[in-house]
């Protein structure tokens, strides 16, 4: 730009001198000299100062020349310009020359700079004027008229072009600032504004959140808290809010509650331990009819009933060598193992019913659920009768009305005690004796099951706030509502008072210009005690949609559960970030547990996603301390709650404000890193220690494990920590990168597990074991150890997952190096 000014400048000098030429006469020249020399030794300076630039660069000398210097190289540049004078006919060319490119741009500042050379700077008579004796005398006179008012009219032209200049800088900033879509979310990725978002999440909203809540479960149709929810959420601004309905086969308590009945005495008894009369039926009607086991067979079966303990493989094995187990009735106890696995143990050992309860010694000294009912769901996701695909109109139907031969009654821990013919269930002052049926006794009960099962429609609400940068890479937070056919409990509403509050929170942001790089999708479930049905149909619904685009699944089910431990969960290449957020929010009135941060099987919604997508997860919720000592798979049991026990273990709701604070920073931290915050070595380091108790399979499995760390370790360092690096981040890497780590985990899904196990083979059964649990189980059946085909099997799903995951992980090394050779 400079140099184009610099030549524009001699240009217009040349054109004035030549007309001066034509029309002064010769006694007049050397006074016109004169201000020709003034004008052309100005420019003579600057293209010798552009000469002087240009040796410098060259030689490296200084950039700072003395004048003697400046004025020799001005020298060099100029033509002898009074022979070109002298020469017959050039004045008339120059003249023409010189008014046809004035007419040409007079109206525009850009000239053609190929058509200027530097031959064309008049060497000589600068060279003249400069030998002149009074050279410095004649520079300091005023030059003519004409040349004053020629420099005047290129002053205001270089003028009013650098305001010009400066006022289109300040229009294109000021213009680009306005613009907050384009310009506000990439610098969201700082933790102090993820704090701005969360601070206004209040513990006193989430309190007058959840009591409007629960003020509508009454209602046998969960439309009315989903248009609730629906509403709620659009007048925060919440995007493309809607239902998502389907039909679906229900099984629901029947007419009258189950009884169990002892044949010795002909006594009847309701699942609560009750007597069978009208009055206790009418005291709690509604806890006695769902007191049950959705899907069961129903029916009545009088057996004799054998105590299964908690129905292992081991406790089965021995009962078998000991009772004729066909037709008969197991009592078992909840807990250990998964219960649709167990419920499949019994069947195959030829038992026609099932009594279940939950042994007292197995809960906190605080927990009194002895006369407690519960429910159950014997459904392992989604819609019966449309199995593996969604239940939209036009799909087939499958007749379905039980999905367990046996017939399956859940009774209270009084009920129990009273076939075993106890007084009591537990002592205050002494320790807690386990409830056991005497071996040397007999007991005949006949049990009837009562359900109806019928199509009803259970709605989801979903709604999104659309990414910027990525919009379609999505992150699924979940919670659920109210399912009319159901408990009344009230933890529902913990959960959708905990989503809601940080929607609010979020969308005071929006409001002020800022979004996500990533597209978050906020769903409340439907059907989710009768079997995640809600969550599963919608995944089914979108599953080739959801396989390539999510990213990770937020889970807010059943949030608080007790209030003296925060146990958060996470798959291991979140464990990272969890850990992180854990040790930075922990309160006063939690104990935050050191590393307590696991990947075991949970209940909820997150199934669907873990188990068929191999998504992500996170999940933080209050547990007491002694119920997390106990035996896993309590919670498949689906207790009343009251609002009372809620808000006895939370009065304040301090701690629902440090759920939704806790699970709404690791939201917005996927949704708006630039590189997703997950951990791919973690990954190779939870396989490992997966084996190191493992003597059996170790020595198979080992090796590839090892070139899963070494394959993991080179992703980690080679790819991921530049992309981390913000002058090393190329946008299209980073793609490619995030594309990578979001499917880390899809590797470990194997086809065929045990019921009631994920197909996910990264979470565990529980804290307390770290074994895989398709070998656990393997190795469990078919004690002694020998060479079957369930245990080949098993070892055959974990090697081959393994090795699928050293391939994807040596696969994206080598794209990124091929990306590199190329560009090279």
């Amino acid at each position: 730009m400079h140099l184009g000014k610099y030549r524009s400048l001699q240009l217009d000098s040349d054109r004035w001198n030549l007309n001066t030429t034509r029309t002064h006469t010769s006694q007049q020249y050397r006074s016109h000299s004169t201000g020709v020399k003034e004008a052309q030794n100005f420019l003579g300076k600057k293209m010798a100062y552009q000469k002087v630039n240009a040796d410098q660069r060259a030689s490296g000398h200084s950039q700072y020349l003395d004048n003697d210097d400046l004025q020799a190289t001005a020298l060099d540049l100029e033509w002898d310009m009074e022979k070109e004078l002298e020469e017959p006919g050039f004045d008339q060319f120059q003249v023409d020359s010189a008014e046809n490119q004035n007419l040409e741009h007079s109206e525009t500042s850009d000239l053609n700079l190929d058509s200027i050379q530097p031959a064309t700077s008049p060497k000589g008579r600068f060279q003249r004027l400069q030998e002149e004796s009074d050279y410095i005398a004649h520079y300091t006179r005023s030059a003519p008229k004409s040349n004053r008012c020629n420099f005047c009219h290129l002053l205001k032209l270089l003028c009013t072009a650098t305001i010009l200049f400066i006022f289109g800088i300040l229009i294109g900033y000021y213009s680009h600032t306005s613009c907050p879509s384009d310009a506000i979310s990439s610098g969201m990725n700082d933790p102090q504004l993820y704090q701005e978002i969360l601070k206004t999440i209040q513990a006193e909203d989430i309190k007058k959140s959840f009591r409007n809540l629960v003020q509508l479960y009454k209602s046998d149709d969960d439309m009315e808290i989903s248009k609730k929810i629906k509403t709620h959420w659009t007048s925060l601004g919440l995007e493309d809010v809607e239902f998502v309905n389907y039909s679906v086969l229900l099984n629901l308590p029947g007419p009258s509650p189950s009884t169990v009945t002892l044949s010795s005495s002909s006594q009847c008894f309701y699942p609560n331990g009750q007597p069978c009369h009208e009055e206790a039926r009418k005291d709690s009607s509604q806890d006695l009819l769902y007191s049950y086991a959705a899907y069961s067979a129903k029916g009545t079966l009088e057996a004799e009933v054998i105590d299964v303990s908690y129905g292992t493989a081991d406790d089965l094995t021995k009962i078998t060598k000991m009772k004729n187990t066909t037709h008969q009735i197991a009592l078992l106890k909840l807990g250990k193992l998964p219960l649709l696995y167990k419920i499949s143990l019994l069947e195959k050992a030829g038992f026609g019913g099932v009594l279940l309860y939950i042994d007292p010694c197995d809960l906190p000294k605080t927990a009194n659920l002895d006369n407690d009912t519960f429910m159950v769901a014997l459904n392992p996701g989604g819609d019966p009768s449309t199995p593996g695909y969604p239940s939209v109109d036009g799909s087939f139907r499958q007749s379905h009305s039980n999905l367990t031969s046996l017939l399956v009654q859940p009774i209270s821990s009084s009920l129990v005690a009273k076939l075993i013919s106890l007084s009591t269930v537990r002592t205050k002052n002494e320790v807690c004796k386990p409830l056991e049926l005497p071996h040397n006794e007999r007991r005949i009960v006949s049990m009837k099951v009562q359900t109806v099962t019928k199509f009803k429609t259970v709605t989801n609400v979903v709604g999104c706030l659309k990414g910027l940068a990525s919009p379609d890479r999505y992150i699924i937070v979940g919670s659920h509502h109210h399912t009319g056919c159901s408990y009344n409990g009230q933890e529902w509403a913990s959960s959708t008072a905990i989503i809601t509050a940080f929607i609010q929170a979020l969308m005071l942001r929006v409001k002020k210009g800022w979004r996500p790089d990533r597209t978050i999708v906020f769903c409340s479930w439907g059907g989710t005690t009768m079997g995640n049905i809600g969550s599963y149909e919608w995944g089914e619904d979108f599953k080739k949609v959801l396989q390539k685009n999510v990213v990770a699944y937020i889970s807010l089910h059943s949030p608080i559960r007790g209030n003296s431990s925060l146990q958060p969960v996470a798959s291991p290449s979140l464990q990272q970030l969890v850990v992180e957020k854990n040790k930075f929010n922990c309160t006063r009135r939690a104990q935050c547990l050191e590393n307590n941060v696991s990947s075991v099987q949970i209940q909820g919604d997150a199934d669907y996603f873990i188990n068929h997508l191999g998504v992500p997860t996170v999940q933080f919720t209050y547990e007491d301390i002694k119920t997390l000592e106990g035996p896993s798979f309590l919670s498949e049991a689906i207790f009343p709650k009251s609002a009372t026990k809620i808000e006895e273990m939370d009065p304040f709701f301090n701690l629902h404000e440090t759920i939704a604070k806790l699970t709404g920073e690791v939201i917005l931290q996927i949704a708006n890193e630039p590189v997703l915050p997950f951990n791919a070595l973690d990954i190779a380091l939870e396989v490992q220690n997966s084996l190191k108790d493992d003597q059996s399979s170790a020595h198979q499995l080992l090796p590839i494990a090892s070139r899963l760390r070494e394959s993991a370790e080179l992703f980690q360092s080679g790819e991921m920590r530049p992309a981390n690096d913000p002058k090393e981040r190329i946008p299209t890497r980073v793609r490619m990168l995030n594309d990578i780590l979001q499917d880390m985990e899809k590797s470990f899904l194997v086809q065929r597990v045990p019921p009631g196990f994920y197909r996910n083979i990264l979470y565990h059964l529980n804290e307390k074991t770290r074994q895989f649990s398709v070998l656990m189980e393997a190795l469990e059946h078919c004690k002694p150890p020998a060479s079957n085909k369930t245990l080949e099997e098993a070892l055959s799903n974990v090697l081959n997952s393994i090795n699928s995951a050293q391939v994807y992980f040596k696969a994206g090394l080598d794209v990124f190096e091929s990306v590199l050779v190329g560009k090279n």
